[in-house]
């Protein structure tokens, strides 16, 4: 959307014009508040409350200073449950408006907009109250240092909280400044630190066997309830498997991807990953669907099938990646955020049935045998208020083939008539981070399992985030909706859409996409390394909108973005043997290898960086619409060699390139095969079994 230029111009036909929001009465109770103008669906939500909400920036900061008052900061994002409940709870109830209103400045964050913003104040959370979760509540300053922080809070609770805070501002200022400038200063420490140390391959087996020894044999994944599908450590088990020879590391790897297709966490009608199962089983899950799960899950389930060639594992990702191109793609080429758990205000009703809905649907006896298949019983497997007694989330019998005819014809029905449902709500939002990781699925399954038309959707993908997602400097945007991109771009941004050109390159041996992957390392590199301590800052030198600049390498549900950029520039550092790429990669492992050393497990994709730094790079140099040409490129890709780069370069465009690469040619007109390290070649060849042998 955007801001108007002109005050008396509303953004879109039917909104409110921005000189009308700035006459907003202070006490709040007007239609709308300063939300209206934003583009965050998560924001917009709120655009209609009673609260007198600010999006974060420096009006809300202003007001705070100039009225003295602290501020009441809350974060989450549009596909939130939990967010949706204080939301009808609290924030819509005109008693908890008048408080907030009267004594507080409320700031609300939508956490994938500022994912600097929500990694600060939810370290915060997690060290004052020892969890985090969303949406994520605090008090803070009125310069954004916090003194109180927590999770879902209840009406009264919230009511009660809001009178001792107000009273403890008034009475006890001295206090609550000093309490919060103790935990800044924690914080401070913590957020922007690089606990430098050596980073040496045994970390790689640390962490693996750390994994294993957490794996649950009986269910598959790691842990007890909640279970989170955790793919890039199922990666670095497949990775360790082919390193070190342990059965176990494939087995814990492979069992928990099979547990997780045939589980009530994988829509079994509409395909693709649930965000977490909330028991031990994979049975119930937490509805929502977000774009990165999609991602790291299909290149987990990618690994699995080049190290098996299992059918199975080729299959979902043929899946995944269906679902996301049908529900979650952007018509401008990228792709949406997320989809939420609730329709109609009640999580799981557009996904779950009864056995008297699928009978309806399929009749008696068809019926019976869906019943068996997806594991449906009388009393149901799912209760949550609202829903018919009896109600199930589907999961599969561990006997099915999901290649069965019958299974297919099943499916499609009962997702035909799933459809006539009042569907959850979409964040239509693109997030430059979370479509680079989509980008990389896209990519890498077009190349792993030569389908074409998946590496011509990561080509349009990456064409519309070259194009679009760019400012006036050329450095990138965070967000874009209704065809607007904006907001500056993090660390993450950078790292996350390297990463998926990185895959594309490997997948086409298009230039243009080396070149553009080269200039974002470079801008990378420019606006968020640390020189004195090593590792990159979340937000680029001169945002002053945060009382600490952080860095952050821990793993969540989103990868790391200090972690990615290791794996990206050492991955391309392979492409170009660019020495600036590859020591920047290493400083940034040794910059946080005390926290490696400690938990080499909690920091996956950094542990993957460590173990692909020696990967060669084979290129195959030819014709790329020649028989000889394709018949090596597919053998060469058939055999499984973590981190291994196999690149197709069309002879016509060798001169486009630049360092090594500028100088490989065929042999007299025919293709050829060069396998390099440190952007030093073999001798070429034409022999696919000689240069197989580099790869085993």
């Amino acid at each position: 959307m955007g801001r108007p230029s002109d005050l008396d111009t509303p953004v879109l036909p039917g909104l409110p014009t921005r000189a009308e929001v700035e006459r907003l009465p202070p006490d709040g109770g007007a239609e709308f508040n300063r939300l209206i103008f934003e583009a965050s669906p998560y924001l917009l939500q709120h655009a209609r409350r009673p609260l007198d909400w600010y999006p974060w920036g420096a009006a809300a900061f202003e007001k705070a200073a100039a009225e003295d008052k602290p501020i009441f900061l809350s974060v989450g994002y549009a596909t939130c449950h939990w967010c949706h409940v204080m939301e009808h709870e609290c924030f819509n109830d005109p008693e908890v408006a008048a408080a907030l209103n009267a004594g507080f400045v409320p700031i609300k964050v939508d956490r994938e907009e500022r994912p600097d913003v929500d990694h600060v104040y939810m370290t915060a959370t997690q060290a004052l109250t020892g969890s985090g979760g969303w949406p994520n509540t605090l008090l803070l300053t009125p310069d954004r240092k916090p003194f109180f922080a927590g999770t879902y809070i209840p009406k009264p609770h919230l009511l009660d909280l809001l009178e001792r805070a107000d009273a403890l501002w008034k009475e006890d200022r001295a206090g609550l400044t000093s309490s919060a400038e103790g935990i800044a200063s924690g914080l401070e420490g913590h957020l922007a630190r690089s606990g430098g140390g050596p980073v040496g391959e045994e970390l790689l087996r640390g962490a693996a066997d750390a994994l294993l020894a957490n794996y649950d044999r009986r269910y598959g994944g790691f842990g007890q309830a909640p279970k989170f599908p955790t793919p890039l450590r199922i990666i670095h088990l497949i990775r360790s498997w082919k390193r070190f020879g342990k059965a176990g590391y494939l087995e814990a790897a492979t069992g928990t991807l099979r547990a997780m297709r045939l589980g009530g966490i994988y829509d079994q009608l509409g395909f693709g990953l649930h965000r977490y199962s909330t028991d031990a089983t994979w049975t119930v899950p937490h509805f929502e669907k977000m774009l990165y799960d999609q991602a790291l899950a299909a290149l987990a389930y990618l690994e699995a099938f080049e190290a098996t060639r299992e059918p199975f594992f080729a299959q979902v990702v043929e899946e995944i990646l269906t679902y996301v191109d049908r529900d979650l793609s952007d018509p401008a080429g990228g792709f949406h955020s997320a989809e939420d758990a609730d329709s109609e205000g009640i999580e799981g009703k557009c996904y779950v049935w009864t056995e008297a809905q699928v009978r309806e649907v399929l009749g008696e006896e068809r019926g019976l045998r869906a019943r068996a298949r997806f594991e449906l019983s009388r009393d149901g497997n799912f209760h949550e208020p609202g829903l018919p007694l009896g109600s199930n989330v589907l999961r599969l019998d561990p006997m099915t083939r999901l290649d069965d005819p019958e299974l297919a014809a099943i499916r499609e029905e009962l997702l035909a008539e799933r459809e006539k449902r009042i569907p959850p709500l979409k964040d239509d939002k693109g997030l430059c981070d979370w479509n680079g990781l989509m980008l990389a699925a896209f990519a890498r399954a077009g190349a792993v399992l030569g389908a074409e038309h998946w590496t011509e959707r990561a080509s349009r993908a990456a064409d519309f985030l070259l194009e679009t997602m760019k400012d006036m400097d050329g450095g990138l945007l965070h967000t874009y909706r209704l065809g607007k991109a904006q907001g500056a771009a993090g660390a993450q941004d950078y790292a996350f859409l390297l990463c998926g050109l990185v895959e594309l390159v490997k997948a086409t041996g298009e230039p243009g996409y080396l070149r553009a992957a080269c200039g974002l390392a470079d801008r990378l590199i420019r606006d968020f390394w640390d020189s004195e301590a090593g590792g990159f800052f979340m937000s680029p030198a001169g945002t002053d909108d945060l009382f600490v600049r952080a860095k952050e390498i821990e793993e969540g549900a989103i990868p790391s973005g200090n972690g990615v950029a290791a794996l990206a520039l050492t991955d391309l550092t392979h492409l170009t043997a660019e020495p600036r790429f590859g020591q920047v990669a290493e400083e940034t492992l040794e910059a946080f290898g005390k926290d490696l050393a400690r938990t080499p497990y909690a920091y996956t994709s950094a542990i993957l960086a460590l173990g692909v730094r020696a990967a060669p790079t084979v290129v195959v140099v030819g014709d790329p619409a020649g028989a000889r040409f394709q018949e090596a490129l597919t053998q060469l890709r058939s055999v499984y060699s973590p981190g291994a780069a196999v690149l197709p370069l069309d002879a016509a465009r060798v001169g486009e390139l630049d360092g090594f690469l500028a100088g490989l040619q065929p042999i007299e007109g025919s293709p050829a095969i060069y396998v390099c390290r440190d952007g030093r070649c073999e001798l070429p060849t034409q022999n696919v079994e000689s240069a197989l042998k580099n790869l085993v």
